[in-house]
């Protein structure tokens, strides 16, 4: 539930906005592994097309999602994209800033076509926006997973009927293509 608060804001990014998106990125994980990776995604030409949002509110920067292109190996005509990261500034969190972003970037990715977001996130709190576990319907992640977090690695359809009809390895871009990102 969101608190009580002036406005929510959320808009696609600039390039010129690249300190309040990274601002976010630290406040919310307190390390600089994500903000390397989200800056690095953000200039990363086999990341496009992406959908990046910022959350604004009062005119403040508190929250951001990232979703990047990928494809899955041998199915070059399927839409796909990732989603990482989604951060939302602690003091900000819990107040439903995290859902209006993956809300907002799903319609915008089901816009332009997508067909499948993939993601390696918390089990308890992506389902609640339709992600399930993706090794199970057959998607690889880019790179092997420990089978105790197997459930983590997850998948969205953005057109109907598309799981069962699709499977294989999923590769995102190439910021991401790296084991050691893959294995934080």
């Amino acid at each position: 539930m969101i608190a009580k608060r002036k406005s929510l804001n959320i808009r696609e990014t600039t390039l010129a906005e690249i300190k309040d998106i990274l601002y976010v990125e630290r406040e919310a994980f307190q390390r600089d592994s994500e903000v390397n990776i989200t800056r690095d995604m953000l200039s990363d030409p086999s990341a496009e097309p992406r959908v990046s949002l910022l959350a604004f509110v009062e005119n403040q920067p508190v929250g951001h999602i990232l979703f990047t292109r990928g494809y899955i190996e041998g199915n070059p005509g399927i839409g796909v994209s990732f989603l990482a990261p989604l951060a939302v500034i602690p003091k900000f969190q819990k107040q439903g800033i995290g859902g209006t972003l993956i809300k907002e970037g799903i319609t915008r990715l089901s816009k332009i076509g997508v067909d499948l977001v993939f993601l390696l996130g918390h089990i308890d709190y992506y389902p609640r926006f339709g992600f399930t576990p993706a090794l199970k319907l057959g998607f690889q992640p880019t790179y092997p997973i420990p089978s105790q977090v197997a459930d983590a690695w997850m998948v969205k359809a953005l057109k109907p009927n598309i799981i069962g009809l699709v499977s294989g390895r999923v590769i995102c871009c190439d910021t991401m293509n790296k084991p050691e990102i893959w294995h934080q």
